[in-house]
């Protein structure tokens, strides 16, 4: 079978619906959205004098949820213009275009009744052989295509997509019995390559994965907290990242889904369910109340958590007074602060017996044994289970990896204590001398399944750099990077200093790569799978070295930085960079001169310096200004003082994309870049791009002077900077940094349109950062950034 998606409709223009369009469209899949008719005309429609006929109004809801997918936070969109891949209609009128989709996606409301109807109609208008899927978070998959035709039911899956769409990695897909598996494999290579979700199969049963299993343990925490008299904040401050989870912790975490939402959910699963599992899953009175009264959480203003003022207060769910947030400390909290790694922690956290320890041991035990229990019933294997926990609920480790780091027999032995009931597979596992449900050989992962270890599946685009070192070791390391053989004759240069921040070992490190890979390698890949790519140079070591007075050492660090950036952008080898989350200030420095980029779809890249009372030092001015030069026609007369505003006012106002695509927007991606939009294969991504630059002949650039717009130029780019000045929007010293900065774009003291070669302009950037950073202001700038995090405006 030949399946593709080329085109999409999606039916239900909600949060949800509009957030899988917005989805579609950042992959430049043109998208059909879908929604009800208006029954009645609003107030503007009136008084345009429109009637329920004209089409502006039978698509008025579909056409509403896309203007607000341009306001929505988080974006939806990866830049505004991809919502013109998004057209609005309706589920009357527009039902016959589902012809010209290869994929039907249903979002309407949580109803079977509705569902069968809307499907009915789906399969009068739809093209054979198109792929139609329900995003349903709890009803029956299997029973919505029922009497449906054969073509359809053997095209027909759920695909459940978490919220937001864009953000969030985890895709359920549920096959119904009639469901083809050419389809089925189909929808989970898509998922993964096309859409670049981390994809899960799930069982038709009830909230499926992530969502019962996620709100199980909520709720149960939930009653730890009721039952052991801890407070809200009490509960957070234990069940956040101390314990491998999302910083939102639980009651956060709620506030941020809505308790809507997650009575809703919770419901759903209550209703199909009975025993002790139907009592779990009952929303206790406390939160009925705050139901009632409208606290929803963050979308109301207030939920578990209110904010007065800068102050933020919990709810104490007895009085309903919201009160002083507080927090637990006790000895095993202070023992798993220090503990190095995730298993450490937990170990000193689940075993203690004070009020931490006892409390983590109570909301670990019934979700561990409840998701050994629903092996079988929600999925095939441990695999999937863990993966849709750490996808979809952003756990470090899922529910049978954790139970490996806690150790699984003395786990067991605890419960047991404690009168807990182990599933009888977990003890016979045990018993035949299964001691994990996880092992490692030679780098290879096993799980265990009915009797035996059998290998994790692993997507051949997925490298998993620690695992790599693991089996082929490293070429060379030091403190801040290592240089490792990625196989195909590439190399990687792997950052890995703290915070990826640059210093003289990363400086060092690059060097020694381009050497080696001259000789022996056919390029270099620079990327790494840290928190983000890199924050910039080490601004503590800089800071230390100016309230030192030592800018001699600070001018050798520039040089030597500026010297390194050479030799990535003229390396007789391709280069590519890889970056992803943050890669800001060096970290952009380093990309920029790179032979290509590839990104990460979720990349915010920008120049941020000027942030800390500086302006880049690294050759990112010329760079970013090279880069935008080379966008332009050739052939062509262009303006030049255009560019050299555009460059002024990116670096000036230290704008940060807001994902790759609006990188390329702001020309820090050019054309020869590339996007990968799931962010586990950018370093293959990145690796095929190195071979493929290699064997068609790679030639690094030819050097060339650059024309610049010299001091009439400089004049001009400060004309800005002045009026804002003026009108009191900026200091004193943003405006001698604002004067630096255009000096250096400009190309200093030259007539318009001189040619100057890179050396120059990296001289003009050295000079301009070293007489910034002995400024006292700058070097306050600094260090309220290291201390508090965020810029001062002094």
């Amino acid at each position: 079978m030949s399946q593709h998606i080329k085109k999409a409709a999606v039916l239900g223009s909600g949060v949800m619906g509009s957030g899988i369009a917005a989805h579609l469209a950042n992959i430049g899949i043109p998208v059909l959205l879908l929604d009800i008719v208006p029954r009645e005309l609003n107030e503007d429609e009136v008084k345009k004098g429109l009637t329920l006929e004209d089409k502006s109004v039978r698509n008025r809801n579909a056409a509403t949820s896309i203007k607000k997918l341009l306001k929505q936070k988080p974006a939806p969109l990866t830049v505004k213009g991809n919502i013109d891949l998004i057209e609005a209609g309706n589920l009357e009128d527009d039902l016959p275009r589902l012809a010209e989709v290869d994929w039907v996606i249903e979002v309407v409301v949580e109803n079977l009744a509705v569902k069968q109807k809307v499907f009915a109609e789906v399969d009068k208008h739809r093209k054979h052989g198109s792929i139609i899927s329900s995003n349903t978070s709890g009803i029956s998959v299997e029973a919505m295509a029922k009497g449906r035709s054969e073509d359809f039911r053997r095209h027909f899956l759920g695909t459940h997509f978490f919220n937001p769409p864009r953000y969030l990695k985890l895709l359920e897909v549920i096959p119904t019995k009639d469901t083809d598996e050419k389809v089925l494999s189909f929808m989970k290579t898509f998922g993964e390559d096309v859409l670049g979700k981390g994809v899960v199969e799930a069982k038709d049963t009830p909230n499926f994965i992530a969502n019962r299993i996620g709100t199980y343990g909520l709720l149960v925490t939930v009653q730890q907290m009721l039952k052991g008299g801890y407070s809200v904040g009490e509960v957070d401050s234990v069940t956040g990242p101390l314990i491998g989870r999302p910083k939102s912790a639980t009651f956060r975490t709620l506030d941020v889904v809505g308790l809507d939402t997650f009575a809703h959910v919770a419901r759903n699963v209550y209703d199909q369910v009975d025993g002790k599992e139907k009592e779990v899953f009952e929303v206790p009175a406390f939160m009925q109340t705050m139901l009632d009264n409208g606290w929803l959480g963050s979308k109301s203003g207030q939920g578990f958590y209110k904010k007065e003022g800068k102050t933020i207060l919990e709810l104490n769910p007895e009085t309903f007074e919201y009160e002083e947030k507080k927090k637990i400390t006790c000895p095993s909290m202070e023992l798993a602060k220090q503990a190095k790694g995730l298993n450490d922690k937990l170990k000193a956290l689940i075993y203690s017996k004070d009020r931490a320890g006892l409390l983590l041991q109570n909301i670990t035990i019934p979700t561990l044994i409840y998701s050994a229990e629903l092996l079988g019933d929600i999925a095939d294997d441990i695999v999937a289970i863990d993966s849709a926990m750490k996808w979809g609920f952003g756990w470090e480790v899922g529910p049978f990896e954790l139970w490996d780091a806690i150790g699984v027999k003395q786990a067991i032995e605890v419960m047991e204590t404690r009168g807990f009931t182990v599933p009888a597979w977990v003890k016979e596992m045990v018993e035949k001398g299964f001691e994990t449900f996880y092992r490692k050989e030679n780098g290879v992962l096993f799980f265990y399944f009915n009797g035996e270890y059998r290998q994790v599946r692993i997507n051949a685009k997925v490298i998993d750099l620690k695992t790599h070192k693991e089996v082929n070791g490293v070429i060379k390391k030091n403190s801040g990077a290592s240089l490792i053989d990625l196989g195909d004759n590439v190399a990687l240069l792997e950052f890995h200093s703290k915070s990826n921040a640059i210093g003289l070992d990363i400086i060092q490190m690059i060097n020694f790569a381009i050497d080696e890979v001259e000789k022996n390698y056919k390029g270099l890949v620079i990327g790494n799978q840290g928190k983000n790519f890199c924050v910039g140079a080490n601004l503590g070591m800089i800071l230390m070295e100016a309230q030192d007075d030592n800018l001699f050492e600070i001018d050798m660090v520039i040089r030597k930085f500026q010297q390194a950036m050479m030799r990535i952008k003229y390396s007789n080898k391709p280069v590519v960079a890889a970056p992803f989350g943050m890669a800001l200030g060096g970290g952009a420095e380093i990309c920029l001169p790179a032979s290509r980029i590839q990104a990460s779809s979720e990349t915010y890249m920008g120049l941020v310096e000027v942030g800390v009372g500086l302006i880049p030092g690294g050759g990112g001015n010329k760079e970013l200004y090279i880069k935008q030069l080379n966008n332009m026609p050739k052939g062509v007369d262009f303006d030049l003082q255009a560019v050299a505003n555009r460059v002024f006012e990116t670096v000036a106002m230290a704008k940060v994309s807001t994902s790759a695509a609006e990188a390329r927007e702001n020309q820090f991606l050019n054309d020869g870049d590339k996007i990968s939009i799931n962010g586990d294969h950018l370093l293959y991504d990145a690796k095929q791009r190195v071979i493929e630059l290699h064997d068609n002949g790679y030639q690094p650039p030819t050097r060339k002077k650059i024309p610049v717009v010299g001091e009439t130029g400089y004049a001009t780019l400060l004309l800005g900077a002045q009026s804002m000045y003026l009108s009191g929007f900026i200091s004193d010293h943003d405006l001698k940094i604002a004067k630096k900065l255009a000096f250096v774009i400009a190309g200093g003291r030259v007539p318009f349109g001189t040619e100057v070669d890179e050396q120059y302009l990296l001289d003009l950037e050295k000079e301009a950062f070293l007489s910034l950073v002995a400024e006292g202001k700058s070097q306050q700038r600094m260090q309220h950034m290291l201390v508090k995090g965020k810029p001062l405006r002094n």
